[in-house]
């Protein structure tokens, strides 16, 4: 009997790859474009942690600002991501780059004709563009003029950017994700680059900040969310009236958390974890109203829900998601215990979970979670085309004398957690497609450094700034390319 990790995935699935515009593009002040938030945050380590600043500071380093240069070099990256075989490219619009204030009364020309370039090169090389409208960036005009999204005004420019976008490239792009990993507003460190939500003070303040240290209103971030919510349920009603073929989808970043032992108190801790993280946002957007135990987490929190409005309640009942997407990295565990050994992670860490490696970043390795959490969501919610659109290894590569990248550790990462999502599909999960989290090389969103690399592409660019932007291709570049020709059944 044929081997299950041997099988091949269901026809016309989705394999691809995934960028964000703020992440790899660079060109930060071309052809119109203006600051963004992602352009007020300089780079950091494992260890040094990025900093937010008020205004442009000359020497420091900011990532965003040149990146990988994809945006002079677009053509031949999506010429080797079309090498690949990939079906499907996810990446984003830089807002900027089309509204550069945000509240622009007419658009960029020259950005939407980037972003059109862009898409003709999709496909020319055979690949379905999956485009995300806000990924972790917000015009800075936004955030110092209205507070962000804590201001009900952005919904409005955002339905504006959103719908602009829909009309320009109805022809184009069928696949649409309205907010990037919505989700971490939930928590503090979500606040900037999640909902461009900065304090006065911190606005004032001439010196760097550290990320986790800006300042935090609980009540104002969660009005924030909330607005989001409605701005992204406008949005896939206007995209179902310009296109009634367009599935647009949320994007939550999903961390899966275990209770640590069988403690009722870490089982009740986790729960709470999980709903508050990885079910609320979802809950809203795909069934298209706040869950119940929202309301209880509001009463701890002294939050105030009277933002919640009966018309934006049947706003949200009638702008739900076509498709359920997410991130997936690894697992945490909850812990009431506080001398339990601390691990790191994708926003936020968790207690140290003994049956796990880690990566060199200290993220637990869960293949196996992933099995698990594919099955979570496709119990939660019912018939929903369900996409893991992030997933990928995050490691330090050492280049050759010859050039070469034997990248053995991110093929064996990515071959466990493909086998682990055929076994998903066999579960019964509707899944359709796959986008590696990012095929070539990119600055990394949480430490702001090149250092730590996911690519299939190498790229000669370096955290002091130095190289020259050439590619090359790693070990795992052929691997994946056999991978997605045999539709996932040649995993050797």
């Amino acid at each position: 009997m044929e081997k299950v990790e041997d099988s091949q995935f269901p026809e016309g699935f989705l394999w691809g790859g995934a960028v964000a515009a703020n992440q790899c593009e660079g060109a930060y002040l071309t052809d119109g474009k203006k600051l963004s938030t992602a352009d007020m945050v300089t780079g950091g380590t494992k260890d040094t942690p990025r900093m937010f600043t008020s205004k442009i500071i000359e020497e420091a380093y900011y990532p965003s600002h040149e990146a990988i240069d994809f945006y002079h070099r677009y053509k031949k990256d999506i010429a080797l991501f079309g090498e690949m075989g990939f079906k499907v490219f996810r990446l984003s619009i830089n807002w900027t780059r089309i509204f550069p204030n945000g509240d622009d009364l007419e658009p960029n020309e020259k950005g939407l004709a980037f972003y059109d370039s862009v898409f003709d090169e999709c496909k020319k090389h055979g690949m379905e563009p999956l485009v995300t409208l806000s990924h972790y960036e917000i015009p800075w005009n936004l955030v110092t003029k209205y507070k962000g999204f804590h201001s009900r005004e952005t919904i409005e420019l955002f339905v504006r950017y959103a719908t602009t976008c829909f009309e320009r490239y109805k022809d184009k792009v069928n696949y649409w994700l309205t907010f990037n990993e919505i989700n971490v507003a939930t928590i503090a460190e979500g606040a900037l680059n999640g909902l461009g939500l900065i304090q006065q003070e911190d606005l004032e303040h001439t010196d760097p900040i550290p990320l986790s240290q800006l300042q935090d209103n609980p009540q104002e971030r969660f009005e924030a969310l909330h607005n989001q919510f409605v701005a992204s349920a406008l949005a896939v009603k206007e995209a179902h009236k310009i296109n009634p073929k367009f599935r647009v989808g949320c994007m939550i970043n999903r961390i899966t958390w275990y209770p640590h032992t069988p403690n009722p108190k870490d089982v009740l801790a986790c729960q709470k974890h999980d709903r508050l993280f990885n079910q609320f946002a979802g809950d809203v957007m795909v069934r298209g109203e706040y869950p119940s135990y929202i309301y209880s987490y509001f009463k701890e929190n002294n939050i105030d829900p009277s933002f919640i409005t009966e018309k934006d309640q049947q706003l949200l009942s009638e702008g739900k998601v076509d498709m359920y997407t997410f991130s997936y990295y690894l697992t945490n565990c909850v812990s009431v215990d506080p001398a339990v050994e601390r691990v790191g992670g994708n926003i936020t860490g968790g207690a140290r979970n003994p049956y796990l490696k880690l990566s060199e970043w200290g993220w637990h390795i869960d293949p196996e979670g992933l099995r698990y959490t594919l099955n979570m969501i496709a119990d939660r919610y019912p018939n929903i085309p369900i996409m893991v659109v992030e997933n990928g290894y995050g490691g330090i590569d050492h280049v050759e004398e010859d050039g070469a990248v034997h990248d053995s550790y991110r093929i064996d990462y990515l071959r466990d957690h493909i086998r682990e999502m055929r076994k998903a599909i066999d579960d019964g999960v509707p899944l359709i497609g796959y986008t590696e989290w990012g095929p070539i090389d990119i600055v990394s969103v949480g430490t702001g450094e090149m250092y730590k690399r996911y690519g299939f592409i190498y790229v000669d660019r370096h955290d002091n700034r130095l190289g020259n932007y050439s590619r090359s291709k790693k070990d795992s570049f052929e691997w994946y390319k056999k991978v997605i020709a045999s539709n996932g059944a040649d995993l050797d």
